[in-house]
């Protein structure tokens, strides 16, 4: 019977896939075994101990046997699923499906697929390839040709070396889509009059704008229009200042309020100075504070002759505290002039310092400083720091351009 069973072993193993070669193998050798059984002292003895041993023997080969069977019918249904699964692929490739095995593609008749192909050298050397993008730049020049809205940015007359050096402003642009980010905000600026040649110089220094909402726009644009400034005059205000409209209409209308109570204008006289200096409605008010409070106090100039400087130069309110005391102590300790004539001529504080000295000293080297209106040959201040050299010399100083060039090397 261990010769019968050992056989059957065999048979099944033959019929068992080769995943299960190795365990049927293992139950031959179990078999094997089996028929080398050495009976005990307790089966010596008596006449039961041969058909107990052929008892057991009969269970082991049983149990065996089964589990061969089980085996057999695991083979023949992964058998059944590989076939099922090959006629199904042959189908699909009858059918002609976009879902076909990748091995069924025709590369042949793909074109420019063959990595090693080989061309001539006339094609070798016409081949061009594109530079990579850098994933990380401190210019954005390396990003220009790659990036629809940079070139036309650049073509509006962006300055991008400028930009590149403000914080977080490269990766902005480079996040904007020309189409939805920029153009429509371009659009705007041409709608409410802004020159084309001044929407690079805009941008360049309010690159911000480009994020700004086109509805926030208009509703600044219209608060201004609605303080009677006129269009050519917003227009102008948005080329002069680039960030006016980034700031809420309660700031704009809290700005005009303080130049009207600080410096007790009207309305009309407010629009004035505002039109004409724009960047009062940006800049910080400390400025213009300590500016007023200077030529108050220190400067000694009264409430309506401030008034009436700032009217006739607005820049005044932003000018440098230290160069406005300089220019007029030179105009009222060296010069003597008074009080009444600098507010007359309130350009001669927003002039070079150095100018002025200049041609003081070399009027005073020929003997025609004379400031005084009362006095034969006046000169007045507007003459004296408007008129280019070669008409000062000419018609104030009634010397020739060589000479003044001489004495200023003296200086």
């Amino acid at each position: 019977m261990a010769s019968s069973c050992v056989q059957q072993c065999l048979r099944h193993t033959l019929r068992l896939p080769l995943t299960t070669c190795t365990q049927a193998r293992h139950f031959c050798a179990v078999a094997r075994r089996a028929m080398k059984i050495v009976p005990g002292p307790e089966c010596t003895t008596g006449t039961g101990t041969k058909p107990l041993s052929r008892h057991i023997l009969k269970q082991r080969t049983q149990s065996y046997s089964d589990l061969s069977d089980r085996r057999e019918e695991d083979s023949k249904s992964l058998s059944r699923r590989d076939m099922s699964h090959s006629i199904h692929l042959i189908r699909m490739k009858d059918a002609g499906t976009p879902h076909e095995h990748p091995t069924s593609l025709d590369l042949d008749a793909a074109v420019g697929l063959y990595a090693l192909e080989e061309i001539s050298d006339e094609e070798a050397v016409s081949l061009t390839l594109p530079p990579p993008i850098p994933a990380l730049s401190s210019s954005l020049r390396d990003y220009v040709d790659n990036s629809e809205t940079l070139s036309k940015l650049v073509q509006l007359g962006v300055n991008l070396w400028k930009l590149e050096q403000r914080r977080s402003v490269g990766s902005m642009l480079l996040r904007l889509d020309f189409n939805t980010d920029v153009a429509p905000r371009l659009l705007f600026l041409k709608e409410i009059g802004v020159d084309d040649s001044r929407l690079g110089h805009i941008i360049t220094c309010n690159p911000f704008i480009l994020t700004e909402d086109v509805e926030n726009l208009q509703t600044r644009v219209n608060y201004l229009k609605s303080k009677k400034f006129t269009a050519e005059a917003v227009a102008s205000m948005v080329s002069g200042a680039p960030y006016l409209l980034n700031f809420s209409v309660k700031r704009l209308d809290n700005r005009l309020g303080f130049y009207q109570q600080q410096l007790g204008l009207s309305a009309s006289n407010t629009r004035s100075i505002v039109a004409r200096l724009p960047r009062l409605l940006c800049g910080s008010l400390e400025t213009v504070k300590e500016n007023l409070k200077v030529c108050e106090i220190e400067l000694g100039f009264k409430a309506n002759e401030i008034q009436h400087m700032v009217l006739v130069v607005p820049k005044l309110l932003t000018a440098n505290k230290r160069k406005l005391t300089q220019i007029f102590d030179f105009l009222h300790n060296t010069m003597k002039v008074p009080h009444q004539l600098i507010t007359k001529f309130p350009q001669v504080l927003n002039s070079k310092f150095l100018r002025i000295q200049e041609r003081h000293l070399f009027l005073q080297y020929l003997g025609k400083a004379q400031y005084d209106p009362a006095q034969p040959n006046y000169i007045s201040l507007h003459r004296l720091v408007s008129l280019p050299d070669e008409t000062f010399c000419n018609q104030v100083a009634l010397a020739s351009r060589k000479d003044f060039a001489l004495f200023q090397k003296t200086l």
